[in-house]
């Protein structure tokens, strides 16, 4: 095992540790006085604001009136909500009294909700609205342990969905009406509950959604999650604290770890944080013009792709001017002086180009934090020339999450960043990364045979993930251990960077590469339909037709295999993709083909795709048309046939 250990930045902000995350609440109550701090959007397109103050006494409330139906420290709540200020009030309340939530991703399949709330043995389950509720009802006659139905937002016209008789259903202002009575000094009895609550007690289990098997119950406390928002923020010199400060926009699911801990991060530091569905992303931006927000690299992608299709969409001098400022971004490199020259042309494309490029994303962000895959570099860059600063973070459910990240006076285009403070990062000899510190949960949830795989003895844990640190101590993702495969020759593949190369590119969405026990290796490529068609208008092609006929169009065909031949630049040979399918369809998490954290599911892929599998590994002729789900099989040289001799391994 490597004996480098690598921490840190010498310039790095203060560790804090010993904290519970409601002492976040109180120190912020303390501090900052926002009338603003938590905004619930409204059927009519606005928000509704709540101070911290209202935020604390709601949280107060609904803690003790949980305790007040007959729960007890350490019991289990589930939450099957929408991620809005009604989740952050019961999270904080279930704290506040010492109870463990458990959130339920909204995407999960009713098994995989029943296997999470049985394995908790939770015995209160919260649902948002009346929609939720439906949903949970189907559920409850086989969970006997659920005996209370906490609803958040009754709406008095919506049907009551038939209930087993052992369930009682309660609204959220019933339980907070209990908690205001049960006591004549409230004030006293949560200074009591909180001198019971220490910083290394559980404060919630998240199940992880895993690509195979059964979800695993990721034990997360106080100080795991406190110590990680508390630093990851004080990282950020220029983040201005308050009611003046910065706004933060939330649309990331909080059954994530990852939008979840930076809710506690803006709550600690008082500003206000606008919550809304990503469905309503681009009227939110232009509305709560946020200076920060946080986001899958999937966004940035679309925000990238909708950038280059309005530029397809121009003609003339408008036309060539937006594409001269593009190529003029794509030239920037964030951590490196630009010439003089090319700062003169960066000024004039700002006046005429990038502005509208911020002005799409409100026009006031300071930084985007980009979280849960690989951000390519190129977008760091082109998005950096346009004034707006991405910086990547990387971790995972079980390190609360953040292990690394790119801060704006250290951003390497390409890496994942540096430690946290306090966070021990190193390279094992098959080139895991592990780490260890105050970030790592405590175990799996009644699987210690499971805990035992992942964490040592001495405290590291092993990521699963693949990686290297360069001469600065930059850390960057190369694979996932588990993704590697080997060919027939006996040649290991790491399909992550042709992967990542092509998911970047707008008229891709997604890439598969395949070749495990094959003699070489293929790739599903699922085209992005809108930058398709959008390609396919620019090439004076019938822009209009099905996008099975589009994907047959030869001009497509060769664009695409473009993109292939780049991606396959500087890999080894073995590793380079010599056919691919072409397939209209798209990988989402409702057909159970990405997990809620946008991760491929590897093996129900190649389940679902095994004749478009088998046809990419023809021997002589290629298939004659689409297959039966229209896939189009493009060789793009020519690849070994049956009787070319293998490479030794």
């Amino acid at each position: 095992m490597s004996s480098s250990v690598y921490t840190s930045p010498p310039d790095a902000g203060p560790l804090v540790l010993g904290k519970t995350l409601p002492d976040l609440l109180y120190q912020a109550c303390e501090q900052y006085d926002n009338p603003r701090a938590f905004n619930q959007p409204q059927d009519d397109g606005g928000w509704a604001p709540m101070s911290l103050d209202q935020f604390r006494i709601q949280a107060e409330e609904t803690a003790l009136g949980l305790l007040d139906l007959g729960l007890e420290r350490g019991d289990r709540v589930a939450m099957l909500q929408e991620s809005d200020v009604p989740f952050c009030v019961v999270d904080m309340g279930c704290l506040i009294a010492g109870l463990i939530d458990v959130p339920l991703y909204l995407s999960s399949s009713a098994e995989q909700m029943r296997y999470v709330i049985e394995h908790s043995e939770a015995t209160v389950l919260v649902v948002s609205n009346p929609k939720r509720l439906a949903q949970a009802a189907e559920l409850l006659s086989d969970l006997p342990q659920i005996e209370t139905l906490l609803l958040c937002e009754p709406d008095p016209d919506a049907g009551r969905p038939t209930l087993p008789d052992r369930v009682t259903l309660r609204t959220l202002d019933e339980v907070r009406a209990r908690g205001r009575q049960r006591t004549e000094d409230q004030a006293a009895e949560i200074e009591d509950l909180r001198s019971q609550i220490a910083a290394d007690d559980l404060a919630t289990i998240i199940y992880t959604s895993g690509t195979t098997g059964r979800p695993k119950g990721v034990m997360l406390t106080h100080e795991n999650i406190s110590s990680n928002a508390v630093t990851a923020v004080g990282d950020l010199d220029d983040f201005d604290n308050g009611a003046d400060g910065e706004v933060a926009l939330s649309f990331l699911p909080l059954t994530h770890i990852f939008a979840r801990m930076l809710q506690y991060a803006f709550m600690a530091r008082g500003i206000s944080i606008y919550y809304t569905h990503p469905d309503e992303l681009a009227d939110a931006l232009s509305k709560v013009r946020p200076s920060v927000f946080a986001a899958v690299p999937r966004v940035i992608e679309k925000v990238d792709a909708g950038i280059r299709k309005r530029i397809m969409g121009l003609s003339g001098l408008q036309k060539r001017i937006g594409e001269w400022a593009l190529g003029l971004a794509e030239q920037y490199v964030v951590d490196e002086d630009m010439s003089t020259v090319y700062e003169m042309k960066r000024a004039v494309a700002d006046r005429l180009v990038f502005q509208k490029w911020r002005a799409a994303l409100g026009g006031r962000t300071k930084y985007i934090v980009v979280g849960g895959a690989a951000l390519q570099p190129s977008l760091v860059n082109t998005f950096g020339a346009a004034g707006i600063t991405l910086l990547q973070g990387y971790g995972l459910t079980e390190t609360s999450p953040v292990i690394t990240y790119t801060r704006p006076q250290r951003n390497k285009p390409g890496t994942v960043g540096e430690p946290l403070p306090g966070v021990e990062v190193k390279i094992a000899d098959d080139g895991e990364i592990l780490t260890r510190g105050p970030h790592v949960m405590q175990g799996y949830y009644k699987q210690p045979d499971k805990t035992d795989e992942v964490l040592t003895d001495d405290g590291w844990f092993h990521t699963g993930d693949i990686g290297e640190v360069d001469e600065e101590g930059f850390l960057k993702i190369t694979d996932r251990k588990k993704d590697l495969f080997k060919l027939s020759t006996g040649k290991y593949v790491m399909p992550q960077p042709i992967e990542n190369q092509l998911g970047s590119e707008p008229l891709v969405d997604k890439a598969v590469v395949l070749g495990r026990d094959r003699k070489f290796c293929t790739a599903l490529i699922f085209p992005s339909e809108d930058q398709v068609r959008a390609q396919a208008a620019d090439l004076g092609l019938n822009a209009e037709q099905s996008f099975d006929a589009l994907l047959q169009e030869p001009e497509i065909i060769d664009a695409v295999r473009a993109l292939v031949r780049e991606a396959n630049e500087g890999m080894d040979p073995w590793s380079t993709v010599k056919r691919f399918a072409l397939i209209p369809d798209e990988l989402s998490v409702e057909s159970d083909l990405l997990t809620p954290t946008l991760k491929v599911r590897r093996p129900k892929v190649h389940e679902i795709y095994a004749s478009e599998i088998d046809a990419l590994y023809y021997d002589d002729d290629p298939p004659a048309g689409p297959t039966s789900r229209g896939a189009v099989i493009v060789a793009l040289e020519q690849a070994p046939s049956h009787s070319q001799p293998e490479p030794t391994a």
